[in-house]
């Protein structure tokens, strides 16, 4: 983890939102609350949906399941087409999550001229860890994380504070579920997936880190769709 620092972006879909529209993510996608993880709550989200973002506390059983399922990755094959960084900026897993996500449905989202084009492009032939200094140094992306993070409707904590909480992302790419977390050793290929049945799917692997912590009711999910109408 490098010495940078970022406020911590709430999980909120008008801050997160807002964030998007400043890197140039057009307002035919946004981010919405997921009330539940059963069908029926599911089926209310617009769809398509492209990606859902876990929101949890960082406890001992969290420690616990990210060495688990990096020990069953193993050497699992990892799709070319997967982007994938690590999160080297303390404060900075939502946006993380929002890139991770974002970043893997370029085929769905236009996105226009601007700080995350130029991002997405200039990481392209780039290992996890170059991609993570790309954001350090991206003032723009920086600066819109910043003025996002102070639209929430709490007081966006010191830069310097530290959140235990964090944020992790399910995509499909090629019709592979992936959780992708930027603290892990790399992507987390989770089974195969297809458009149809992508969001029961990666509710299920939130299910999971719920069962792994029972007791604790902090989880906050989110999913990444098509505009509410």
């Amino acid at each position: 983890m490098s010495s940078e620092r970022w406020l911590p972006i709430e999980s909120n879909p008008t801050v997160m939102n807002s964030f998007l529209r400043k890197l140039g993510v057009s307002d035919e996608w946004e981010v919405n609350d997921v009330y539940g993880l059963e069908d029926e709550l599911l089926m209310m989200l617009p769809q398509p949906v492209l990606g859902l973002l876990l929101l949890f506390p960082i406890t001992d059983k969290y420690e616990e399941y990210a060495k688990e399922l990096t020990t069953k990755r193993g050497d699992a094959p990892i799709s070319k087409k997967v982007f994938y960084m690590k999160q080297t900026i303390s404060n900075a897993c939502g946006t993380v999550a929002l890139l991770h996500t974002v970043c893997n449905n370029t085929d769905s989202i236009q996105l226009q001229d601007g700080a995350l084009k130029e991002f997405i492009e200039s990481s392209a032939s780039k290992t996890p860890e170059e991609i993570a200094e790309t954001l350090e140094n991206s003032e723009s992306i920086c600066n819109s994380h910043d003025d996002a993070a102070r639209e929430g409707q709490t007081s966006a904590p010191a830069r310097e504070d530290s959140v235990d909480y964090h944020f992790v992302a399910f995509v499909r790419v090629e019709d592979e579920l992936y959780e992708l977390d930027g603290r892990k050793d790399g992507p987390i290929p989770m089974g195969k997936t297809a458009p149809d049945t992508f969001m029961k799917d990666a509710a299920k692997a939130c299910q999971e880190y719920m069962r792994r912590d029972p007791d604790n009711i902090h989880f906050t999910v989110l999913a990444l769709t098509a505009k509410m109408l």
